[in-house]
């Protein structure tokens, strides 16, 4: 009996305290739930969770790694209205290209490409503009800035970039200036001053004359700094042009001049020559495809950009050009990313590669 009275105390322990921890649990349940947590979230994840369901399109997701869709007509959620953008001058040859093939298959998505009235264009003033609310959605050939990601957040918003294709930073010199090439830390030392003449890069005894468009409007300037020019600033020989086209001409016509600029603007030339860099103990990389078209062939053909190496990063200065999205839960940014997912499309890449730059999917 003593041994069955045992038993029998064992078994109802056993039973209330398995209804205790039942109990517990339920009320641990029932506790998160008030507190709008799933049984499997943490405090954080919940915030996460949160962030994103306030934002109505997660482009960055469905955009880069979603299927790709063939043509501009499978792209969904494209909104209605006149939707005005701005930004990187590096950009104009796709907008040439891809907003012509837009309207035809979305006429009521009206795009129109803006300039400030006093500030020159480029990827800093178009970022500008967005914050400022003047523009829809941006595009630059540069990543936003931390200053502007606080400037946005400060207005209640956020910013995203999304890349969309790729690029090359093509250095251009004087086709009388026999060099075979520069490695990238001759030509940071040329734009900071260091070198400042042909001679001691195995040219011919002439001084150099850098020239580059204004850093604080030019999202390639800022990227050359940064990358480039590893955060120094320009020698007091680099002397400041405000276009790419005028900054070529200049380079025509003096032989010891030196210029950079993206590379569909540079390499297709006829008055200039594009030069082949180098990494450190690497052979150079030219910015077309070899063998070069001879100016006196040109512009009946023109050099055609080295694509492969741009893409497999053999070329040493790439980047990534960017659409700049607001993200405020508005018909701005319903716009920027449907041109987001426009670009990305099989017909998108076609023309950003027609425009002469490198797809990215």
């Amino acid at each position: 009996m003593s041994k069955k009275n045992d038993t029998a105390v064992t078994i109802i322990s056993l039973a209330i305290s398995l209804a205790i921890i039942g109990g517990l649990g339920w009320w641990l349940t029932r506790k998160n739930n008030l507190f709008g947590l799933l049984p499997s979230q943490s405090p954080s994840q919940t915030s996460n969770t949160a962030t994103n369901q306030t934002s109505p399109s997660s482009s960055n997701a469905a955009s880069q790694s979603g299927p790709q869709v063939a043509t501009f007509s499978q792209v969904d959620g494209v909104p209605q209205g006149l939707f005005n953008y701005g930004g990187s001058t590096t950009w104009a040859p796709i907008r040439d290209v891809v907003d012509p093939q837009i309207q035809t298959v979305y006429p009521e998505f009206r795009l129109r490409y803006t300039q400030h009235p006093t500030q020159p264009p480029g990827s800093g003033t178009g970022i500008r503009m967005l914050i400022d609310g003047e523009l829809a959605f941006s595009q630059s050939s540069r990543p936003i800035q931390d200053a502007e990601y606080q400037q946005a957040e400060q207005r209640g918003f956020q910013l995203e970039q999304i890349p969309v294709a790729l690029d090359g930073i093509a250095v251009a010199v004087n086709h009388d200036l026999q060099i075979p090439g520069l490695t990238v830390a001759q030509v940071r030392d040329i734009f900071t001053g260091d070198i400042t003449n042909w001679q001691e890069v195995g040219g011919i005894d002439q001084p150099i004359q850098p020239y580059s468009r204004s850093p604080e409007d030019s999202g390639t300037v800022k990227f050359f700094l940064e990358n480039v020019l590893q955060g120094e600033s320009f020698g007091s020989n680099v002397e400041f042009i405000s276009t790419t086209t005028e900054a070529l001409r200049a380079v025509s016509n003096n032989v010891g001049s030196i210029y950079f600029a993206s590379a569909p603007e540079v390499v297709p030339q006829c008055s200039v020559r594009s030069l082949p860099l180098a990494r450190p103990q690497q052979e150079f990389v030219p910015p077309y495809v070899e063998p070069a078209v001879s100016p006196a062939n040109c512009p009946q053909e023109r050099n055609q950009l080295n694509d492969a190496a741009f893409q497999d990063g053999s070329y040493p200065i790439t980047r990534r050009l960017f659409v700049i999205v607001k993200r405020n839960g508005q018909v701005d940014e319903r716009a920027g990313d449907a041109y987001v997912r426009l670009l990305l499309s099989e017909q998108g890449q076609q023309a950003i590669q027609k425009a002469g730059f490198v797809r990215i999917r």
